[in-house]
């Protein structure tokens, strides 16, 4: 395009994901950890559970399967409960949620490798804490510093230093892939991981994993010639206040912290489910993960290309979110047998990727001009805090009411969720670019306003510091000419 070098940001899945992305391999490594602390929490028991006489626990308590005892491993986390497994599960996400910004403005000030190998140091050494736990509030501690180790906002910043305009969004999409990938392998291989090594050895795994990293970026990533300060791949305290305000987008954050605290609170109980009421050993359950999630996969690429093609993205939300609830309530009330339980997990599945796939790219379309950096911040926030409240909030239910209680409070959940979606407006259907900016062009006080006269173009900013001009533009509408005859071509790079 003439008017110097454009960058277009897509809006799939992969690129918006990637915002939330640590690093390939570290992102595999905290999955599975987490998710299989998730399946774990089976297994996991007071103290006094195993040594007779032992009393008969109340209905609904998660360790009532003779088999949970098996080993008598009962001294291995003393003192747990199942509150207190849901605030282990949800430890890790709080403290992601309250370091994600900080650190990456901290890497803006410092570089983004120090932040990168400070970052995966606090989590190894929450690994070890963890691993040589010996009560439930040591894993909880660990879990605790793991998630200080909050760097994903200073990882995407170094791919924008590493990676050219044109390329960027490849990149992006890259990592993406991996955390879907990581997340379907960590479904899979956490029942089997912990059966061979125990919830110990689990925790040296991610330890090792995260120094591992620190190998890959110290030997096998380039170094950036020059930091990068970008406003569509990092926040700007500038524009952080007018996000907060922003009731589409604000509408859209409820939505990922909801959508994440009902799938920790759901992985809280549905193993439980399988293992009372289905009568499938722990070890077993990983087929179950695998199905539900490559079925729930293919399932659910159907309604992402209806919703974009024919720009009805907020029905495909509002169905998605519909079927998450019923979903719920199914397990509350067929979740009794192996079959009804596959095809619950299934029809979750399905509900949970399409709302994992359309949010980010729902916050790409409504944010400001020259803000998705920051938009995409509070969102990836508003998700790691959606995990921690999940899992303290499933703990708690189950604790006090037993399975049925953890469905119908994230059955309850999701009907205020779809309350909210109900309200919001139909997506602007736009992509965003971002264009050099000749000295010329950055004094042309009336620029903004001739562009925003094309037809096509739905919002622009130009920020003087980067010599760079942000603007939207629905590209079935753009006249593109007109657009590259209003803008000076900028200097070669």
């Amino acid at each position: 395009m003439a008017g110097g070098k454009a960058e277009v940001y897509g809006q799939e899945k992969g690129a918006s994901q990637a915002r939330l992305s640590v690093h390939a391999r570290l992102v595999l490594l905290e999955s599975a950890a987490l998710f299989t602390r998730l399946v774990r929490s089976c297994t996991i028991h007071p103290a006094n559970a195993c040594p007779p006489p032992r009393p008969e626990p109340p209905a609904g308590w998660p360790w009532s399967s003779p088999s949970a005892c098996s080993a008598c491993s009962c001294q291995e986390l003393a003192g747990s409960t199942p509150a207190l497994i849901g605030l282990a599960i949800g430890a890790y996400g709080l403290t992601q949620a309250l370091l994600q910004i900080p650190f990456g403005v901290l890497s803006d000030r410092i570089g983004r490798r120090p932040v990168i190998y400070a970052g995966l140091l606090i989590f190894a050494a929450g690994s070890a804490l963890a691993a040589n736990a010996d009560s439930i509030w040591g894993v909880i501690a660990g879990r605790v510093l793991q998630g200080a180790g909050a760097i994903s906002a200073a990882v995407m910043a170094l791919l924008s230093d590493l990676t050219r305009e044109q390329h960027r969004t490849k990149a992006m999409a890259l990592i993406g892939m991996s955390i879907g990938v990581s997340f379907a392998l960590a479904m899979v291989a956490g029942p089997l991981v912990t059966r061979a090594f125990g919830l110990s050895g689990l925790f040296w795994i991610t330890a090792g994993m995260a120094l591992f990293g620190m190998v890959v970026v110290a030997g096998m990533v380039p170094k950036a010639t020059a930091a990068l300060r970008h406003r569509e791949s990092g926040v700007a305290r500038q524009a952080l206040g007018g996000i907060l305000r922003h009731g589409e987008l604000l509408r859209l954050d409820v939505g990922i912290l909801v959508l994440h605290a009902i799938l920790m609170a759901s992985f809280v109980a549905l193993p439980l489910t399988l293992v009372e009421q289905a009568g499938l050993p722990r070890d077993e359950h990983w087929w179950v993960y695998l199905v539900a999630m490559l079925v729930g996969f293919f399932a659910m690429v159907p309604f992402i290309i209806y919703g974009e093609k024919k720009r009805q993205m907020k029905r495909v939300l509002l169905g998605a979110v519909a079927l998450l609830l019923v979903c719920e309530l199914y397990f509350w009330q067929l979740g009794h047998s192996l079959t009804a339980l596959v095809i619950g997990a299934i029809l979750f599945f399905m509900a949970f990727n399409l709302l994992e796939a359309s949010l980010p790219s729902l916050v790409s379309k409504v944010s400001p001009a020259a803000g998705k950096g920051t938009a995409m911040g509070v969102y990836s926030t508003s998700q790691f805090l959606g995990a921690a409240l999940g899992g303290i909030f499933g703990g708690w239910l189950l604790e006090q009411g037993g399975l049925g209680a953890v469905f119908i409070g994230c059955a309850l959940l999701c009907a205020i969720w779809l309350a909210i979606a109900a309200t919001m407006r139909e997506p602007p259907y736009v992509t965003s670019l971002r264009l050099s900016l000749s000295r010329a062009a950055l004094a042309d006080s009336g620029l903004t306003a001739r562009l925003l006269a094309v037809p096509g173009v739905a919002d622009v900013m130009v920020v003087a510091e980067e010599a760079a001009l942000y603007i939207k533009v629905d590209t079935e509408q753009l006249d593109r000419a007109s657009l590259e005859r209003l803008i000076e071509p900028a200097p070669a790079c």
